[in-house]
């Protein structure tokens, strides 16, 4: 069972987060899906080898619990992989973390046979990973934030922070998993009536009293189109604005073949490629990931729109070859500027809020691991996700995340996890077997 450390105390000398004695084989900083699939990859790694060559770990994650984008479990939402493309089962399909063991425990097997489809729901995902976090054989310090990697000389340290106290866990590899961070167009500040829709649930339960019954919804991809459908179906008296770049919302591509673009092979590929065949792979498959739509949502919303068109009763709109030109907080809500690119007319929306479904960014390198990285450039990735240092140092970093440029879209996806997680714990062990 994973040992959740949420308090660690400063005093206590067997407290693992306060003893310099034990240099760690592995700091992992981040514990959402993908340190979660190598804590699964390091526990199995053990399982078959002597306590002489177990891998001895710990992981930090500044949340206080395992969550993965709770905000946006919206129910009813599924899953755009296979759950084949689990935390495991592509590295090890007998593993006792397979999504199809997960049912087995919960007693829904069979009717999950019955149901007939290959992408369950984001609540049962989110579900199956909860509880491969709270079964896994994992040192987790949950409230814990990593701020620093540094060379300590003959391995790495790693400073933490929980609440007020501070102190240090050594290790000869740290593993980077700290996903992604939400992105806001320039100029716009969080607020409780302008937010980022990874927050969205959370952030609607917290509104204020609904004064102009209207939401507008910035964005042209899955997650922009999901939040107008759960807001047109949950507000019934309220209009939802649909504002995009584009014309209308362009549907995933995930048909069979270019979903070879996730396959682990295609990692190999992309890795040897030369950087102008990297930029070309990631612009032909870009409608598998960026802005797009699943195309029955898509078809869903027409229809409701043209059906509203129809009875002359408008609640659902949608702004194309539009942007929001100004956003400005009143004290009943936002007003909203729509500016209309081709013809440069504008339209003022008073709102209630204004969900901006306009992505992530990797996390930032150098505010962890400072000077190791050059300031400003892309930094370099070998093969096996260890991170290319300004200088050598005594261990290794890997990156689970924010290597899209070398090894292609699975970079911060779930489709590859099981399989980059086998990787880097490969990579430690040869590391580890140098270090001795």
């Amino acid at each position: 069972m994973s040992m959740v450390m949420n308090a660690p105390s400063m005093n206590d000398a067997t407290d693992p987060l306060s003893g310099e004695e034990n240099v760690l084989d592995v700091v992992g900083v981040g514990f959402g899906p993908s340190n979660l699939g190598l804590a699964i990859a390091i526990e199995e790694y053990n399982a078959v080898h002597p306590d002489s060559r177990a891998i001895s770990a710990q992981f930090v994650e500044s949340q206080q619990q395992f969550g993965w984008h709770t905000g946006m479990l919206i129910p009813g939402t599924t899953m755009q992989i296979s759950f084949l493309k689990d935390l495991a089962t592509q590295r090890n399909v007998r593993s006792r973390y397979s999504f199809l063991n997960y049912l087995t425990e919960r007693g829904r097997l069979t009717e999950f046979i019955n149901h007939q489809t290959f992408f369950p729901t984001r609540l049962e995902f989110h579900d199956y990973l909860s509880w491969a976090a709270s079964t896994v054989e994992a040192t987790v310090h949950y409230g814990t934030r990593a701020v620093a990697v540094r060379d300590e000389g003959d391995h790495l340290a790693v400073d933490v922070v929980n609440g007020t106290d501070r102190t240090t866990l050594h290790a000869r590899s740290v593993v980077l998993a700290g996903g992604l961070h939400a992105q806001l167009p320039d100029g716009v500040d969080e607020s409780v009536r302008q937010f980022h829709n990874h927050q969205l649930l959370t952030r609607l339960a917290e509104l204020p009293e609904l004064t102009h019954r209207r939401f507008v919804v910035v964005g042209a991809g899955q997650s922009a189109a999901e939040v107008a459908d759960h807001l047109h179906g949950t507000y019934p008296d309220a209009e939802v604005h649909g504002v995009f770049a584009k014309y209308g919302y362009s549907p995933a591509d995930d048909s069979p073949y270019a979903n070879r673009v996730f396959d682990p092979i295609a990692v190999d590929d992309f890795y040897a490629a030369d950087e102008p065949v990297r930029r070309r792979l990631l612009d032909y498959h870009r409608s598998t990931n960026y802005s797009c739509v699943d195309l029955p949502l898509i078809e869903e919303l027409y229809t409701r729109e043209y059906a509203e068109r129809v009875s002359g009763k408008r609640r659902l709109f949608f702004h194309g070859a539009s942007g929001v030109s100004n956003a400005e907080e009143t004290g009943s809500g936002v007003r909203v500027t729509v500016e209309h690119h081709p013809t440069r007319t504008t339209e003022v929306l008073d709102c209630d809020a204004v969900i901006y479904a306009t992505g992530f960014t990797p996390m930032p390198l150098d505010a962890i691991v400072g000077d190791l990285v050059a300031d400003g450039l892309t930094p370099g990735v070998d093969r096996d996700y260890r991170l290319q240092t300004t200088r050598e140092i005594p261990g290794a970093i890997y990156l689970q995340g924010g290597t899209e440029h070398t090894h292609g879209l699975t970079s911060s996806l779930l489709s590859n996890i099981a399989v980059r997680s086998g990787e880097i714990v490969e990579a430690i062990v040869r590391e580890n077997a140098l270090a001795r």
